[in-house]
This record gives C-alpha cells, sequence and structure tokens, in this order.
C-alpha cells in the first residue's frame, strides 16, 4: 500500500534501474509477425555535446508513443543511436583537444574524435536513462562504427551502379570556417548589416562610365561579365560593349539577361565567379570564364594581384579605400540584406569549382513528393515544409566532405585516365587511404597506379539510411542481393522528428531508402516544434538561455518534466515554463494522495461484480470513464498528447476525485457498499494504466504496491470500454448537485453528515435520486423539470465607455449619478437616462437571478437547488 509522502528521488532512480535491469522494454529477439510490430525510426542526436532540453522534450514523446503501442499489444522497436560521424563531432574534439584537425592523419585524428565522442555518449545513455525513455538498450548504434559504414559504403555503390550518383567539378557550396564543401540543406539565411558601394566602371574605348552597386566589392577581380535586363532602357546602349574592372583592370563583356534585379541598386550587375547561385546560372549559361579570387579558406588568390593573401575580409576594407583614393568609390551606405551562411557555424558562404560527388535530387523531385504524400503527418501542417522544400531545390545533393572525421568514399581513380574504381561490396567498410583497390590495374586503360579518395561523406549521407541500418539492410554475396535481418521493422511505423530538420533528415531519408528499396521508409512522421525559453526565444548558448537536463531534475520530478512535455500540440514550439511542471508535480500528488484513500477504502473489494447490480452514481461513473477512454485513445493514436494530458487530468482530478471519491468515501465508511467498492477499485485500476505512458515512474510504483508487485504497469493491456450505458445528462447533473449541497453545508459551517429536511431540485436527477438522499443526508428529496420559481432582475447597467465618451463628454458623470440612484428606464433597446438616450451599442444589462420563496437558493451547473431546513 502506497505509504506516506512519495518520494520520487528514491523511487524514479530505482525504476530505471530496473527496467533496465530486466530488460522490460527490450525487442524480441525471435522472429516477429510484422503485424504485431510498432517501429521507431528515432533521431540519433549529434555527438556535439551535452544533451540539451531539446533532445529531452523529443525523446519524451517518442516515449509516450513507445509506451502507449506496447500497452496496445505491440512489440515496439525503440532503438538509439549516436551521430557521430563528420563535421560536429570533429569540431567536438577539436574544441575539447585544443587541436586541428589537419595536424594529424585521418586515422589518428578519427580515433581521437571516437575518445571524445565515447565520454559524450556514455552520458547521453545515463541521461536518457535518468528521464525515464523506454529505450531498447539492446538495439544501439553508432554512426561511424564499421557496421554502419559498411552500409554507408553500401548505399554508395549502389547508388552508384544505378548511376544516382555523378562526380563533377561543378561549383559547390563552401565554408571557409570549416573547409569543406556543404550542401544547400546546410546553409541558412542571416540578416546581416552591410555596405552597398556605389562603383565606377569605365566603358572601354570610350570615356563613357557607368555605377555599379555592390555589397562585395572584395570579388572585383573574380569580375567575368556585367549584366543589364533587356528592358533597362537607360542601359540598353552598353549591351555588347565591355566594361573596365576598376583597380584590376581587366575588361569583361556587358550582355543582357533577364535575370538582373531592376529594383536593386542601379539595375546593373558584375558577374563573379562566384559571388552567388545567379553568378553561377550566369556562368553556365553565357560560356563565361573561371576566375577564382577567393580560395578554400577564405584568403585571395594570384587573381586579386596585390591583395593576395589577405583574407577576404581584410581585402574588402583595402579595395575600398584603394577605390576611394582612386575616385571610383562614388558612395558607401549602409544596409541590412540576407546573407546565406553555414548553419552550423554561421560564416557567410563562398561558391568554389571543387571535384565533388553528387546524388541525383532534381530529376526525379515528383517522385519524392508523391513518397511525402503517401505518408501520414502529425501534425498535416508539417507536409507543407517537406514540400516547400521539395519544389525550392535549385542542387543535387553534394555528398563529398573535405574532412577527416567521417566515412571515407570507397573509391579509388586511375593515376592516369581518372577512371573511377569502387570497392567490392564484400571488402566494405574498406579506406582507400589505407587499403589497396580491389584491381592491379586501371581496367580501362590498363595503368597500374591508382590515387585514393580522400573525402568523407556528408554526415547525413549516412544518418539517412537509420530504417536501413536498424533493419539490418545487407548485402547477400550468395543471393547477389540486397537483404535485411529485420524485414518486419520496414516501412518503420512512425519517424519522429524536430521541424527544423525536415529537409536535413527527413527527406535525405526518403530519397536514400526509395532509391534502395522502391518503398516510402515511414507510415507516419511525428513533427515536434523546438522548445524556447520563457520568452519565447530560440534557446542559444550564445545568448545563454539554454536550459539543461540536469538543472530541471534537480528541482523536480522526471514525471513532473513528462508531464509538461506532453502540454503543447505536437509540432508547436513549447516554451519551457516551470509552472508547466509545477502543475505536473501537483497531479502526481492528487494521483498519490487519491490512491492512498482508495486502497484504504477497497481492501474488501470484489474483484467480480455484476454490472446489472451496480447503482446509478457508480454506473454512471464507469459509463463516464468508457467515454473518457475513447477520447483519450483517439487523442493518443493521433498523437495529440496535451488533449489526452488535460482531459484525462481534468476527469481524474474534478469528476473522479472531486466528486466521485468523496460519494465513495462516505458511502463505504458509513457501511459495506460493494458496488462502491467494486467501482472505486476499477476506475482508478484504469487511471493508473491510462497515465502511464506520461507519469511513467508514479504509476509503475502504484501498481506494484496496489495491484501487482510481480508486473509493470507498462506491459498491461490498455483499457477498452466496458460497454456500459448511463443517462450521463442526469448523472452529471446529479454531481453538480453534490457538490452545490456540499457546498452549502460548507459555507454555513453544517457537518457534512447533517441532515437537510427537504431538498428541491429543478433539473433533471432522474435514477439519481437515492444517492444524492444517501450521501447528503438529505430526508425528503424532490425534483422536477419545471421551470424554477426564480427571476431576473436588473442588477445594473454598464456603461462602454469607449462609445459614450466621445458621444456625451461632459454629461457622462451626470449619468453615472442617474445610474447610480437607480433613475434610468429601459424603452425597447434605448436607455434613457439624464435626459439623454442611449442606443444598445453604448451599454449592457446586468442581470441577477433572485428567489423569494421559502428555503435557500442555490445555483448549480444544470440545476437550481432550494434547500428548506
Amino acid at each position: 500500500m502506497p505509504s506516506g509522502e512519495y518520494d520520487p528521488e528514491t523511487v524514479e532512480a530505482n525504476w530505471q534501474e530496473r527496467w533496465v535491469d530486466d530488460d522490460l522494454y527490450a525487442y524480441p529477439d525471435a522472429a516477429v509477425d510484422s503485424d504485431t510490430v510498432f517501429s521507431i525510426d528515432t533521431p540519433p542526436p549529434t555527438v556535439s555535446g551535452s544533451l540539451h532540453w531539446g533532445h529531452v522534450y523529443g525523446a519524451t514523446l517518442q516515449d509516450f508513443v513507445a509506451r502507449f503501442n506496447r500497452m496496445r499489444g505491440k512489440d515496439v522497436f525503440f532503438p538509439f543511436g549516436y551521430d557521430d560521424n563528420g563535421i560536429a563531432s570533429e569540431l567536438l574534439t577539436e574544441d575539447e583537444l585544443g587541436i586541428k584537425h589537419q595536424d594529424y592523419d585521418r586515422q589518428e585524428f578519427q580515433e581521437l574524435c571516437r575518445e571524445v565522442t565515447s565520454e559524450y555518449e556514455a552520458d547521453f545513455n545515463e541521461k536518457m536513462q535518468s528521464l525515464g525513455i523506454s529505450i531498447d538498450w539492446n538495439n544501439t548504434y553508432q554512426t561511424i562504427s564499421p557496421q554502419v559504414q559498411r552500409v554507408s559504403q553500401l548505399s554508395f555503390i549502389d547508388l552508384y551502379e544505378k548511376d544516382r550518383q555523378y562526380r563533377q567539378r561543378a561549383p559547390a557550396i563552401w565554408c571557409p570556417e570549416c573547409e569543406t564543401a556543404i550542401s544547400q540543406v546546410e546553409t541558412e539565411d542571416d540578416e546581416q548589416h552591410s555596405h552597398f558601394h556605389d562603383i565606377e566602371f569605365g566603358v572601354a574605348d570610350s570615356d563613357d562610365s557607368f555605377v555599379i552597386s555592390t555589397t562585395r566589392p572584395e570579388l572585383l577581380p573574380a569580375c567575368v561579365a556585367v549584366f543589364v535586363h533587356p528592358d533597362d532602357d537607360e542601359n540598353e546602349d552598353l549591351v555588347g560593349q565591355e566594361a573596365e574592372v576598376p583597380l584590376f583592370g581587366q575588361t569583361v563583356p556587358i550582355l543582357e539577361d533577364e535575370r538582373v534585379d531592376l529594383e536593386t541598386g542601379t539595375g546593373l550587375v558584375m558577374c563573379c565567379t562566384f559571388g552567388d547561385q545567379t553568378d553561377i546560372e550566369w556562368y553556365q549559361a553565357h560560356d563565361l570564364p573561371l576566375r577564382i579570387a577567393i580560395d578554400e579558406s577564405g584568403t585571395m588568390t594570384d587573381v586579386a594581384g596585390e591583395y593576395a593573401g589577405l583574407s577576404s575580409g581584410e581585402a574588402r576594407e583595402k579595395i575600398v579605400a584603394d577605390l576611394d583614393d582612386s575616385g571610383a568609390l562614388l558612395d558607401k551606405r549602409a544596409i541590412t540584406h540576407t546573407v546565406n551562411v553555414h548553419e552550423r557555424c554561421g560564416t557567410s558562404v563562398e561558391f568554389l569549382v571543387k571535384d565533388q560527388w553528387y546524388i541525383k535530387l532534381l530529376d526525379k523531385r515528383e517522385e519524392y513528393l508523391d513518397a511525402g504524400k503517401a505518408m501520414e503527418w502529425f501534425p498535416d501542417k508539417m507536409f507543407t515544409r517537406y514540400k516547400n522544400w521539395i519544389e525550392g531545390l535549385q542542387w543535387d545533393w553534394a555528398i563529398s566532405r573535405q574532412r577527416s572525421s567521417g566515412i571515407p568514399f570507397p573509391v579509388w581513380y586511375c593515376g592516369e585516365c581518372e577512371h573511377v574504381v569502387v570497392a567490392d561490396k564484400e571488402d566494405l567498410p574498406v579506406d582507400p587511404l589505407a587499403d589497396d583497390p580491389p584491381v592491379d590495374s586501371c581496367p580501362e586503360c590498363g595503368h597500374d597506379e591508382f590515387v585514393a579518395e580522400d573525402d568523407v561523406f556528408d554526415t547525413w549521407a549516412t544518418s539517412s539510411l537509420t530504417p536501413l541500418i536498424n533493419a539490418g539492410w545487407d548485402w547477400n554475396a550468395e543471393t547477389e542481393s540486397f537483404e535485411m535481418d529485420k524485414p518486419e521493422l520496414f516501412p518503420f511505423d512512425m519517424r519522429p522528428q524536430g521541424h527544423d530538420i525536415i529537409s536535413f533528415w527527413l527527406f535525405h531519408t526518403v530519397v536514400k531508402c526509395y532509391e534502395h528499396t522502391g518503398e516510402v521508409p515511414f507510415d507516419s512522421v511525428m513533427i515536434n516544434g523546438m522548445v524556447l525559453d520563457q520568452n519565447r526565444e530560440k534557446m542559444s548558448k550564445s545568448v545563454g538561455n539554454v536550459v539543461s537536463p540536469d538543472e530541471v531534475l534537480e528541482k523536480f520530478p522526471v514525471d513532473a518534466a513528462r508531464y509538461w512535455a506532453a502540454g503543447s500540440a505536437v509540432g508547436d514550439d513549447l516554451p519551457y515554463q516551470e509552472k508547466g511542471l509545477v502543475a505536473g508535480e501537483k497531479l502526481m500528488r492528487k494521483l498519490w494522495n487519491a490512491s492512498k484513500l482508495v486502497e484504504s477504502l477497497t481492501e474488501d473489494a470484489p474483484e467480480e461484480f455484476d454490472h446489472d447490480d451496480l447503482k446509478s452514481i457508480d454506473r454512471w461513473l464507469l459509463a463516464s470513464m468508457d467515454r473518457e477512454i475513447e477520447f483519450v485513445t483517439e487523442k493518443l493514436e493521433n498523437r495529440e498528447f496535451s488533449k489526452a494530458r488535460d482531459r484525462l487530468r481534468s476527469f481524474f482530478w474534478h469528476t473522479f476525485c472531486d466528486d466521485y471519491l468523496e460519494i465513495a468515501k462516505q458511502r463505504l465508511r458509513e457501511g459495506d457498499d460493494p458496488s462502491a467498492a467494486y467501482t472505486l477499485q476499477t476506475a482508478h485500476r484504469r487511471f493508473v494504466v491510462l497515465f502511464a505512458p506520461v507519469l511513467a515512474h508514479i504509476t509503475e510504483e502504484l501498481w506494484a504496491d496496489m495491484y501487482d508487485e510481480g508486473s509493470s504497469v507498462h506491459q498491461q493491456a490498455w483499457p477498452e470500454p466496458l460497454g456500459l450505458d448511463a443517462d450521463f445528462e442526469a448523472g452529471e447533473t446529479a454531481m453538480a448537485v453534490v457538490g452545490a449541497l456540499r457546498k452549502y453545508k460548507s459555507d454555513a459551517q453544517l457537518p457534512l453528515n447533517v441532515e437537510l429536511d427537504e431538498v428541491e431540485v429543478y433539473g433533471n436527477i432522474d435514477g439519481f435520486e437515492d444517492d444524492i438522499s444517501g450521501v447528503m443526508h438529505v430526508a425528503d428529496l424532490s425534483s422536477t423539470t419545471e421551470e424554477p420559481p426564480i427571476e431576473s432582475v436588473i442588477a445594473g447597467i454598464d456603461l462602454d465607455y469607449s462609445v459614450v465618451g466621445p458621444e456625451f463628454g461632459a454629461k457622462v458623470p451626470d449619468i453615472e449619478a442617474a445610474l447610480a440612484q437607480d433613475d434610468y428606464e429601459l424603452v425597447g433597446d434605448e436607455l434613457h437616462v439624464a435626459d439623454v438616450e442611449l442606443g444598445p451599442d453604448m451599454f449592457s444589462v446586468e442581470e441577477a437571478r433572485t428567489y423569494s420563496g421559502e428555503g435557500d437558493f442555490v445555483e448549480t451547473e444544470g440545476a437550481l437547488v432550494i434547500v428548506k431546513n
């Protein structure tokens, strides 16, 4: 029996340890029928530091779904991964150890990365277990492990053989800070302060000139053309001539193109290789020469002449100063504009020409869109983000990265003809820097020397394979086909993730799995929002508003945090506010104390009871609970956690505890009442199970103490409606009448067991008269649905001063004085007062209900009660 105060610190730690030790949430080792499986493709958190409150929020929502489906008889596959390959883990290692990856060979640096990330991964395990997340710890993976490296390299080879990948020397989005190519999805817009520089260009072989406005004068040495819009009448005479670039002296053609923005600057634009996406389009469309002025580290190249060796920022300042000295700088004015930056480090991106590997996307956008439509989205509105991303794609997916930590491409190149040699599937995983190619000579030209590819995969090229990693996708050399160890998992029932990585993780996973299997990888997608601070601002380490899990759990029980996590509509951002956790604590205390009371009252409760013999109020309570179970079940199925939580809490707190439990308590203390005892215990037992997905620890403790110490509440069947019917309207009215009479006795300072001589109820309480009379000790209770002897009187007149003030001005005090003395008259919908007439939009009538008969009048929801004592 629950005794004393609930001690969450001890109880929660105890159950967390037992759940892990007992493998309570382990997926079956034996073959499983796919019809009984519920598989979750959980997001592997990037190992770039400690878990933050956003991880807690997302993982807890996933846990609600996992626990709910287990209780509905499903074999739940709920794994955990660590995304520990690629740039995030590399930056973490560099920061932790104070080193640079360039100072080590790949294998040595990767060993350092493994040491650093393993410490964080151990912390991840501890955090997830301390949050009560029902992960199957027998199914974990690292995205840098040999097995995952094999899957990732198999993916590359399969796509290469299907002609879905290609290598090309082409403009690539480049981060000078990280010194690596990045994909379009890894960029974001950032509002930054800058300057427009009005620079005078000369027209070759003439004394004419024109002005170009640019925010990037450091790109002048990379200028290869000037463009004019075909509709620009003012500058059309320039087309076909050549421009002289100030300071650098090169002459470039002046061309026309519809992509010029007539509304920005002077309407004339310099094309530099490369400043932005439009420059790349012009370069390709007009077959322009290539002039690269900024290198991989953001340093000016020899093309920049005397500015070579300066950083792009330093070169900008010096070039602007020299333009000013030469008279070519006509104006400089401050602006704010949108800049494309690398989302990981915030550095403005450049565009460089590089040999890169790409996965084809643009030719199958409609197929990928159809794949998204085939999935069920929770919430529906998040599909729009997926759709918008696909429709806005401009690039194929660049998957090669110039980093040290990551999964290597299984590729060598012929030293003579650059023919691509790919590893044999049986040999994977391989590292071309350490391993030999699978052939002794080039199949194309016979040359016997090879160059190893030293790039690594983009992180997302591997994490996009999580459904296949978890399903055990591999190449079977005997059957020469791809197979899965756990085919029953695929397609996965649910992909849970944040809305911020729909274009990163979700889209890329759809692409990879669709290309490898021909199937959409998920039946449904659950998209959670971001955790904001209490001012609804995004949490950021630089701002200092990040909340850590340790911080929260030092102050609040885990179940209170879980209660808070269930408090928003899925997909919406959720501010971290302690009042939500405080509310969770209050519910836990209410559940614990109510449980102690229930057990003390139901020691002799019958395990079975003929429902035909239930008293009306008991039948009504269990029938009402049937309706609540149907509602909560539907909302959990639709991932509407807040609606399920709030409805269940309200029914438990108000209907069960405040109303029914008080009635049953009195009945049981006054004598043997098997109907009340059975109903009380049945309802309570169901409440414990219904609360279990959210309040995981306290319900486990209550179940062990009160019902079955040898089993877990999380292995119990989800409650099904008992199929009882009742007069819901009459029952709700009866409960309201009991509440009103209890309040009447309390206000009159009467003991609850004092007898009331006569009570008249104006409302429908048919069938519940004996329940009301018995629990509230009423000698003579009568009810009727007739109109009560109540009249409405005017209690006052409320003025709308926003209308009356401007209309009557100085007369307002006279109007108020007359109203205070009841010196007014209502004529139709007008108010006549103080010699003026007010229209219906200027006032409202406040009414009160009065009773002038014998006894005391008590009004409650659905009924009026007259007490004669």
